[in-house]
């Protein structure tokens, strides 16, 4: 590009960048989208993680029939558990959640059961949609589990038999997540949204920039410049792509003050975000935001209005926003080719940020050359058709 016309290049990103910093719209979406959407966030995961946290360890269980069984409650009394008696609507609780912890149901032949050797059941009601006592099953069945073992033993004792014999092998667990690998069950969805930031975020800025433009009638009077048709689409890409990157950073820094509004302090410990994963964060989002400013201003400029463009951006909108979740529909592990999508690259890059897991080169190298790749296609599609859609009656 000569020196001409890199002049009028840089003359329509600046028109273009102080119209697209004006608009409410767009500082309203850069402030609410990229500065206050990683504090929420975190807030929000750090709150659920100290309730689940809570429920874990309480010494509370919730009993329906506990007097049908007098050895149940001695034993849950003598590990220091206190015993709520259930509502006899506590099913109905459970399926509106206004109930917090699984029910265990005793039957009124319970003790007697017990006592000529046979199995009586115990059950554990609970409700897989709510999301706390389903959380609290587990440790209700450790309670459970350990008064059968304790039963056991005390029945082989009186028979001359070693309780050992009942776990001839004991089995032990060992976790290989690291700490911050065990927080992005919480905060695993964090990359996904910065992603959704930064595509909303240039959202706008892309389709009023194109079809805003040729609605309004403003981008025939701008063709009749001496400006070739590639210089002005450099400098409304330019300005689409500066507002996303703003976005993309102020996403990226949000997460730095926003550690001190953990609520939970095991996650806390846990969630670690320095200069290095701000870094990686950085790295990875702006190239997609060239990418993604682009793919808009190309789906927006066939359009004839910023309504029909909307509809028709919904489906890059649609596409990014599943691109992620696909590597939740398999194992869950990276493939080769997750690096060659869009969205998808970034989310994992961003991901194995926070897990303080190294990124390889081509890890490093193969999204921002897609993404290079990407944005090369569609701006020549756009400076292609930029006359023919200002004409166009």
């Amino acid at each position: 590009m000569t020196r001409a016309a890199s002049g009028r290049a840089w003359a329509v990103y600046r028109k273009e960048l102080i119209d697209a910093l004006r608009d409410r719209r767009t500082l309203a979406t850069v402030l609410l989208s990229s500065v206050f959407l990683g504090p929420l966030l975190l807030v929000a995961l750090s709150g659920l993680y100290a309730t689940l946290e809570e429920g874990a360890e309480r010494r509370e269980v919730v009993v329906s029939g506990i007097e049908h069984a007098p050895a149940l409650r001695n034993y849950i009394e003598r590990q220091g558990v206190v015993i709520l008696a259930a509502a006899p609507d506590h099913e109905q609780q459970l399926r509106e959640s206004r109930l917090r912890d699984a029910v265990v149901v005793v039957p009124p032949g319970f003790e007697r059961e017990l006592a000529l050797g046979e199995a009586p059941v115990l059950e554990v009601v609970t409700d897989s949609a709510n999301r706390h006592a389903d959380a609290s099953v587990a440790r209700v069945q450790r309670l459970l589990y350990g008064f059968a073992r304790e039963r056991a033993g005390l029945a082989l004792a009186l028979r001359g038999v070693a309780g050992a014999l009942l776990e001839p092998v004991q089995v032990a667990e060992r976790d290989l997540a690291g700490a911050r690998s065990r927080a992005m069950r919480f905060t695993g969805m964090l990359p996904f949204f910065v992603i959704l930031a930064v595509l909303y975020g240039a959202l706008t800025a892309a389709l009023d920039t194109t079809a805003g433009e040729r609605e309004r009638g403003s981008l025939e009077p701008l063709l009749t410049n001496p400006a070739t048709p590639m210089a002005i689409v450099l400098g409304k890409w330019g300005a689409v792509a500066t507002v996303a990157a703003l976005i993309s950073l102020l996403s990226s820094l949000s997460f730095v003050p926003a550690q001190w509004l953990l609520r939970s302090d095991a996650l806390q410990a846990m969630f670690q975000y320095g200069t290095r994963e701000l870094v990686a964060f950085g790295l990875a989002l702006l190239p997609l935001a060239a990418a993604v400013s682009a793919a808009l201003m190309a789906v927006a400029i066939r359009c004839r209005s910023v309504k029909e463009a909307q509809a028709s951006a919904a489906v890059v909108v649609l596409v990014l926003s599943l691109v992620p979740l696909l590597s939740q529909l398999g194992s869950g592990a990276a493939e080769p080719w997750h690096l060659w999508m869009p969205g998808l690259a970034q989310n994992q890059i961003m991901a194995r940020a926070l897990q303080g897991e190294p990124l390889s080169v081509r890890q490093w190298l193969v999204p921002p050359a897609v993404c290079a790749l990407l944005t090369v296609l569609c701006l020549r599609f756009v400076a292609r058709h930029l006359r023919e859609a200002a004409v166009r009656p």
